[in-house]
């Protein structure tokens, strides 16, 4: 029988708002491992602190993410330095992804990256993601591609990281995955929710060999002000409350 992690509490131990910070990370953390989108140990979710230190949680690499706490969570520097010498190793991958981000996007409180078989699935298509579906249109108002230039551990790809990027929220990462930014952790779930919706039903709706009837050219053009109106101006908040409490009854230990 495998051990399990004892992982001490830094609660007490940093800001109330920092501590805060870490319970929606490890939240969204076992919300993507109950939602099927994690991939192992290999992909990652940020969140930076406020300040002008650009630092970051993210997760200890090695832990699944249905083992993740707010106090295994680690805090890193734009140099990726241990702010907690005692705290787990990142994955350098993702501090490439996340730290080339966090330094230039500072609306950009978490960026969340998926390796989902949908995901890198539509990552793989030519064309990309389709305007075939409502939930598709969200992300094509706002939608950047970045081009696969293996895994991502060199430092100069984070400069074409934030060129691709520029101010959108959506990234397909060509032949690897998604990536969504927030101003907040739950903007940033309910966008990759919505993102990997639309994957999903593009590779069904793909797979059935019949012609497609794509979404009128124009709406696309409406769907900022639309999104605003359907969560009456909270964004990722309005559903945020409830996937907290569907954790809570099913899997409270991301709060330890």
């Amino acid at each position: 029988m495998s051990d399990q992690l004892a992982i001490p509490s830094k609660q007490g131990q940093v800001s109330a708002e920092e501590w805060q910070l870490r319970v929606d990370l490890a939240a969204a953390y076992r919300l993507v491992a109950l939602y099927g989108w994690d991939d192992l140990i290999f992909t990652h979710i940020s969140a930076r602190i406020p300040g002008e230190e650009h630092q970051f949680l993210i997760n200890p690499y090695g832990m699944m993410f249905e083992e993740i706490t707010a106090s295994s969570l680690v805090r890193v520097d734009q140099a990726g330095n241990k702010v907690n010498p005692d705290d787990f190793d990142i994955n350098p991958a993702g501090f490439t992804i996340h730290s080339a981000i966090h330094a230039v996007r500072d609306d950009a409180v978490c960026v969340m990256h998926t390796h989902t078989t949908a995901g890198v699935a539509v990552s793989a298509q030519q064309e990309g993601l389709l305007p075939l579906s409502q939930q598709s249109l969200f992300p094509l108002s706002n939608l950047a591609y970045h081009d696969y230039e293996g895994v991502a551990l060199r430092e100069d790809e984070k400069a074409r990281l934030q060129r691709d990027l520029g101010n959108n929220n959506f990234m397909i990462l060509r032949n690897h995955g998604l990536l969504t930014t927030g101003a907040s952790i739950a903007d940033a779930f309910l966008g990759m929710y919505i993102l990997q919706r639309a994957c999903e039903v593009q590779i069904q709706a793909l797979a059935g060999s019949r012609p497609m009837t794509p979404v009128p050219d124009g709406i696309v053009d409406t769907i900022r002000q639309q999104a605003t109106q359907v969560t009456k101006g909270m964004g990722g908040k309005l559903a945020w409350p409830g996937l907290l409490r569907k954790l809570d009854r099913i899997d409270p230990g991301f709060r330890n």
